[in-house]
């Protein structure tokens, strides 16, 4: 397996001397910390989330930008600075150059976090939803920088799926056309995030992490792009947000965005913080549910990606 870093990135000492010795590593994302989540409960689901993966044998690295310096995996200090500190940038990996230029400090969401991992060695990365293409894409043409990242990079990345707010289909039938593979994890079906299916089909299935490592071993001995495999792990029915009531109020929150005007960037927030309101915090709990799923897995998928 192949272990660099380069002269930019700050690996832990922790995550330094794992990547040295081939002991399994899960980079996890920071963006749920400081944008995801309220204090103090952001501070409690990292560590809760990095004692996921410890407990099963491989080493966190939560990864982050704290004054330009990619770090790859924290210290309690650094952890307490994301989940508090005002005002964060959520970095997308076109801006980790200018942060890096500008010494800024900032929380990195999937596309970062993808890349950095990728970069400093780590190949399995645990996270929430991906973000995809938008619904009304023919019309504003939103799709996330997410998909571009994933066709790019050689990273394992676990997930529920995309975020039900978006276009699941049109977002498959995307990472279809950049090469990127998608796996489901004992089923048939893509997740919906918060819910346990979309309802969409997918073509592959695996049933062990064994598998998931045997596939990540298929990509590097064939070769070709170097592009992502995402692992499709459905939060369990019954911690899954009543379907029901998650359609519903994403009716009303696809409306009040249309009549708001909300439309770019602006559009996940605004959506996601009226499902959590209109739900009562249920689509919180759900997806808090599913990431504590995909952690586990992704720990599993790397101890047996260590052992090949």
């Amino acid at each position: 397996m192949r272990s660099t870093t380069d002269s930019l990135l700050r690996p832990s000492d922790e995550v330094a001397e794992a990547l040295a010795s081939g002991a399994p590593v899960v980079a996890l994302e920071s963006t749920i910390i400081s944008h995801g989540l309220p204090q103090p409960r952001n501070l409690e689901v990292a560590r809760e989330l990095e004692g996921v993966v410890r407990a099963a044998g491989a080493v966190p690295a939560t990864i982050a930008v704290l004054d330009g310096v990619p770090r790859i995996g924290l210290n309690e200090v650094e952890l307490e600075r994301i989940a508090t500190e005002p005002g964060l940038r959520k970095l997308g990996q076109r801006d980790l150059p200018v942060a890096a230029a500008l010494k800024a400090s900032g929380a990195t969401t999937v596309s970062a976090t993808s890349f950095l991992a990728a970069r400093a060695g780590i190949r399995v990365f645990a996270t929430g939803g991906l973000g995809g293409v938008h619904r009304g894409w023919v019309e504003d043409q939103d799709e996330s920088a997410d998909l571009g990242t994933l066709a790019t990079t050689r990273i394992t990345v676990v997930c529920a799926g995309v975020k039900s707010i978006l276009d699941v289909p049109a977002t498959l039938q995307r990472l279809e056309t950049r090469g990127v593979s998608v796996v489901g994890f004992r089923t048939d079906y893509f997740p919906g995030f918060y819910l346990h299916s979309s309802g969409q089909p997918i073509d592959w299935r695996i049933e062990s992490p064994g598998d998931a490592a045997a596939i990540m071993r298929g990509q590097d001995t064939l070769g070709g792009a170097d592009s992502a495999l995402i692992v499709a792990n459905p939060v369990p029915e019954d911690q899954q947000l009543d379907p029901e009531l998650h359609d519903r109020v994403l009716g009303e929150a696809l409306a009040a965005a249309e009549r708001e005007g909300v439309k770019g960037q602006a559009i996940t927030p605004f959506l996601l913080g009226y499902l959590v309101d209109g739900t009562g915090g249920a689509s919180l709990e759900a997806n808090l549910a599913a990431v504590r799923g995909n952690t586990a897995l992704a720990a599993r998928i790397a101890l047996s990606w260590a052992r090949s």
